[in-house]
């Protein structure tokens, strides 16, 4: 008898360990929704990078880089759509997903993409919708900036200055030992810098230009997503 309830609790136990689930992450890869001239990428030296297509895969480790003139439109994660402009190069740090391990469907919990902007200019349009994770990081040589809140923002480098310019929403832009710093629909901050308080845009052409390209970059994001999703589900 006491063997037999051993056997049982042994089993039991078994199927409540299977029966948990745990976090399974994968990585995965960006949609390119579209782009215009010369758009290179791959992992590797620069010799080493190809044309983009509308096929392409562009994964973790990757490297993007847009001639001048040019730009590509991108998905990362749902909550996270990116245009480059002009000459621009980032570097996928991470894109990956985790799922419940014992979900055959749905069960998402976190979805992470991390870029790095070496030069040039990107456009996010963060906006995480679902009840999952939505992480996103952009970095250049001086900052991170982490969203948290629906926004669309405007990250320029050219390796020794970054601007960040919001054109929707919030954005935390943290740098090193700074406190972080919150800038508005409208202004923008640089760094390194020694005002301690965004400016408004109208104060800067180069802000000017953050601005009105991000709103004209929404549009085509919106519309890149929603045939995507149409397409091919995340």
């Amino acid at each position: 008898m006491r063997l037999s309830l051993l056997v049982l609790s042994f089993a039991l136990c078994l199927l409540l360990s299977s029966s948990c689930s745990k976090a399974v992450s994968r990585a995965t890869a960006a949609m390119i929704f579209s782009f215009k001239g010369r758009v290179v990428f791959g992992n590797g030296d620069r010799n080493e990078l190809q044309p983009v297509t509308l096929k392409s895969r562009i994964q973790s480790g990757d490297t993007v880089r847009s001639s001048d003139g040019a730009s590509i439109d991108l998905g990362f994660i749902p909550a996270v759509l990116a245009q480059l402009i002009g000459d621009s190069e980032i570097k996928i740090d991470e894109i990956s997903v985790a799922k419940d391990g014992n979900q055959t469907a749905g069960g998402m919990r976190d979805r992470i993409a991390r870029i790095g902007l070496s030069r040039g200019r990107v456009i996010v349009l963060f906006t995480p919708r679902d009840k999952s994770t939505s992480q996103f990081a952009v970095t250049t040589g001086q900052l991170t900036i982490k969203p948290d809140s629906d926004c669309l923002f405007c990250v320029w480098t050219d390796g020794k200055t970054t601007r960040v310019t919001c054109a929707k929403g919030n954005v935390n832009a943290p740098s090193g030992a700074e406190a972080p710093v919150t800038i508005a629909a409208g202004y923008f901050q640089e760094w390194p810098t020694t005002r301690k308080t965004p400016v408004p845009a109208t104060e800067d052409a180069g802000a000017q230009i953050d601005i009105t390209e991000s709103l004209e970059a929404e549009q085509r994001l919106q519309d890149g997503a929603f045939a995507w999703q149409n397409r091919r589900p995340f």
